[in-house]
């Protein structure tokens, strides 16, 4: 098979198109010929070795989430599933064969039905940024554990950082569980993508005043916060999250510190979160997951310009290239088809 591959961590450059072995599944895993696969920071964090657990073995093939066709089945593995459209997440976790090939293989409940109508894009676009939005949405005091429609009425949720990925995914599912989402953005653009992935509310932080204009919406504050700059917008933060509110943050921009007033959130018995979804609890996963694969059946979820996800493909060969992408910032979503 056709298969991208790194022997060593670094720059994008390390990544090779080589020819690899078809892997067979094992005792309950499928194989699963892939379409798509999506591109993450971590992914390109994990190549260049910025993180723990960047290489399986003597060869790494990048990338956690694609979507495809299950193709072969493992011991204990239900032979009905072949044939099958799925998405794929966390293929490359402490895992050998991730989704930058024409085959991957996962355990069976990594590779999740996708149905006939959803496009393998979307399915391959899922995975970490929407059960990170996921985890985020749910892990305050006073918040459901489950998503889906109602499950955030009468909730307020801020989404710092509207236009990206993971903001993108958590305005889709807060939407979906019927909360009034506001977002903030860094230009007009990025108000409209925001607007398009169905927020209510969005705020220019860098022409308007977050913690006014938030506050026209929420005059007790907000009952949660997805967080991407938590050492830049820990003081906004601090003034939003209403009384018993949460402050979700899964990714460190703009620094690696944070101060945070003690009083303020004393009052409000307000609580902060870290979230990385590769170590998150096993059954906030699961739930994540049957979430997320709720919204894609509801036809809640979209991607694409007219979603406020704009894709930019490339083909397999060029994967470097979109790792690149990635690290500097696309605003989009960045996917490799692997056919092409």
């Amino acid at each position: 098979m056709r298969a991208i591959s790194y022997r060593r961590t670094g720059g994008p450059d390390v990544l090779e198109l080589v020819d690899l072995p078809v892997p067979d599944p094992g005792p309950g895993e499928v194989r699963v010929r892939l379409a798509f696969s999506g591109v993450n920071p971590t992914d390109w964090k994990s190549r260049s070795g910025a993180t723990a657990g960047a290489l399986a073995g003597d060869h790494q093939t990048p990338n956690q989430d694609g979507a495809g066709t299950v193709e072969a089945v493992g011991q204990g593995v239900d032979p009905a599933v072949t044939g099958q459209r799925v998405w794929v997440w966390e293929a490359a976790w402490q895992r050998r064969w991730g989704t930058a090939a024409e085959y991957t293989v996962v355990p069976v409940r990594q590779a999740v039905l996708l149905g006939e109508a959803p496009s393998f894009e979307l399915g391959a676009s899922l995975g970490i940024p929407f059960l990170t939005a996921h985890r985020c949405l749910t892990l305050g005091e006073a918040l459901p554990d489950r998503l889906g429609p109602g499950a955030l009425t009468g909730r307020t949720v801020l989404v710092q950082g509207g236009a990206g990925a993971v903001g993108n995914a958590a305005i889709q599912l807060a939407r979906w569980a019927d909360a009034t989402v506001v977002a903030t953005v860094s230009s007009p653009r990025k108000a409209q993508l925001a607007a398009a992935a169905g927020a209510s509310h969005v705020v220019d932080y860098r022409q308007q005043d977050v913690v006014a204009e938030v506050r026209k919406v929420a005059p007790k504050g907000v009952d949660v916060v997805v967080e991407v700059a938590p050492a830049v917008n820990a003081a906004v933060d601090a003034q939003l999250v209403g009384p018993h509110g949460a402050v979700a943050v899964y990714a460190n921009n703009g620094g690696d510190e944070v101060t945070l007033p003690v009083r303020t959130h004393m009052s409000a018995n307000a609580q902060w979160h870290f979230v990385l979804v590769y170590t998150e609890p096993e059954r906030a996963k699961v739930l994540a997951v049957e979430d997320v694969d709720s919204a894609v059946l509801d036809g809640a979820v979209r991607v694409g310009e007219d979603a406020g996800l704009p894709l930019h493909v490339y083909p397999l060969a060029r994967t470097a290239e979109a790792h690149r992408a990635v690290e500097e910032g696309a605003v989009g979503k960045v996917l490799v088809d692997v056919t092409a």
